[in-house]
């Protein structure tokens, strides 16, 4: 029987969190066509739907058609550091909405997230409170794969966009994705 030392399971468990917590650049999904990855993502949204059947949704389209038109409001429903990598044109952050959520009155206020998720359950809590919400069906992935642009912090068009690990991997061919570490998913 081996004995370990005290200090060498301290060390291995120390060495596990830093490769935790180290970024990860995305996996190549090159395999895929963009017509294959807007199907995933499109089953990926509506299996995640389940969980808010009463929250409505908006296609990429129908919210882009809405933009033309004025009247809209995107709210952001991801970290900060996602949002640092891009966001949808005019986005505000959530925090930012919760801030005077009424402001938006009488406007359509469209939540997203990677896969609109989160920002589903987010619809859903603010339905609670009187407050409603549309959800953009598929997320920035399906807004990217139906030819929407994205923006980093400093409003400049850009072909990089986060998502929230591997599983979610389906960006449109010609971009770049970021992930979170394992770690930083975890937490």
């Amino acid at each position: 029987m081996v004995l370990v030392t005290k200090s060498l399971q301290i060390s291995v468990v120390l060495a596990g969190i830093l490769l935790m917590s180290l970024p990860t650049a995305a996996g190549d999904d090159s395999a895929l066509s963009d017509l294959q990855k807007k199907g995933v993502v499109y089953r990926m949204y509506a299996d995640g739907k389940k969980d808010f059947p009463e929250v409505k949704d908006l296609s990429p389209q129908e919210v882009m058609e809405r933009m033309n038109k004025g009247g809209l409001v995107l709210v952001d429903t991801r970290k900060p550091a996602e949002m640092q990598v891009s966001m949808l044109p005019g986005a505000i952050t959530k925090k930012e909405f919760l801030v005077e959520p009424n402001r938006y009155k009488g406007l359509t206020v469209v939540s997203y997230c990677t896969i609109s998720y989160r920002s589903g359950v987010f619809a859903r809590e603010m339905a609670k409170e009187g407050i409603p919400l549309y959800n953009l069906k598929g997320g920035i992935l399906a807004w990217t794969l139906e030819g929407g642009r994205v923006y980093d912090p400093q409003g400049r068009k850009t072909q990089r966009i986060h998502v929230f690990g591997k599983k979610w991997n389906y960006a449109p061919d010609g971009y770049q994705t970021v992930m979170f570490s394992l770690w930083e998913q975890l937490f």
